[in-house]
């Protein structure tokens, strides 16, 4: 009776480090999967032309892909201007606009409201090809193309709504009794969406301006449509990066890592307000 007892009471802690072993096999083969193409990407942007094309890991590594990249006849130091500052004016004008718009749709009482912000979510639905053209005739009568303000009002159509989305649900997860106390101070609405709300929210207005940047930052099809050479963007001037031997891996993946440290510094700094915005976002 002892014996079988002991023997039940041991084949439960071997089925839980059994579920706990595949759980973490689980964990660490996505993690390698997700890894994989960045690491492999990192390796690539320091081998040479012909460790490019090997698949060992220990070899002599070389910043020449990086000087290549800089130099004549690719120049992505322009590429990289311009996506800065498209992506910095998207987030400027954004975040403004959708916190006021989203302050509003969440604490004023009106009619249409919720006809109001289902057009805007609507909007988010919209295949980026069905616009492509009307905005190219557009910017083209306005003399526009091949401009950053031309790409700046069109990511503007993408992310303000989104923006919208997003920071309402912070907004109806605070409770309206913070504001009202502070109208009892003396404060006026101005004052305290100044002072009390907008703190309040800043992780959602952090998650949402990374997100602003990113989708500004990495846009590649209405800058490969709007824009030719004096507004070529990052995502865009990487086209470029070729050779007599066709693509040039080395120098493509020296390309992207240019690309992915914005983001990656940019997750590092917030990566706190980051969990918390999403966390606040999502209960309401």
């Amino acid at each position: 009776m002892h014996s079988s007892l002991s023997s039940g009471k041991r084949r439960v802690p071997l089925a839980s480090r059994l579920a706990q072993l595949a759980e973490t096999l689980g964990v660490l083969l996505i993690i390698a999967f997700v890894l994989f193409p960045l690491i492999w990407m990192l390796l690539g942007a320091f081998k040479n032309q012909i460790d490019i094309y090997s698949v060992k890991l220990f070899f002599k590594p070389t910043l020449d892909n990086f000087r290549a990249i800089f130099s004549n006849p690719i120049l992505l130091g322009n590429n990289i201007w311009i996506s800065a500052l498209v992506s910095f004016l998207t987030v400027a004008i954004t975040i403004p606009l959708g916190a006021a718009a989203a302050y509003v749709l969440s604490r004023h009482r009106f009619k249409g409201r919720n006809t109001l912000f289902l057009l805007i979510l609507v909007t988010q639905f919209v295949p980026a090809v069905v616009v492509a053209i009307p905005f190219f005739n557009l910017f083209r009568a306005l003399n526009l193309i091949d401009t950053p303000w031309a790409l700046v009002i069109v990511y503007l159509s993408f992310t303000l709504p989104y923006a919208i989305w997003l920071l309402r649900g912070f907004f109806d997860a605070l409770p309206v009794e913070v504001e009202e106390a502070s109208y009892i101070d003396g404060c006026n609405e101005f004052q305290t969406l100044r002072f009390v709300t907008v703190p309040l929210v800043l992780p959602g207005i952090l998650v949402a301006a990374v997100f602003t940047f990113i989708s500004a930052w990495n846009e590649f099809f209405f800058a490969l449509i709007l824009t030719r050479s004096h507004a070529l963007t990052l995502p865009v001037g990487i086209l470029t990066i070729s050779g007599p031997r066709g693509p040039m891996w080395e120098q493509l993946s020296a390309a992207g890592m240019v690309v992915m440290v914005p983001i990656l510094v940019m997750s590092f700094f917030i990566r706190k307000y980051f969990v918390e915005g999403i966390t606040v976002g999502a209960v309401k």
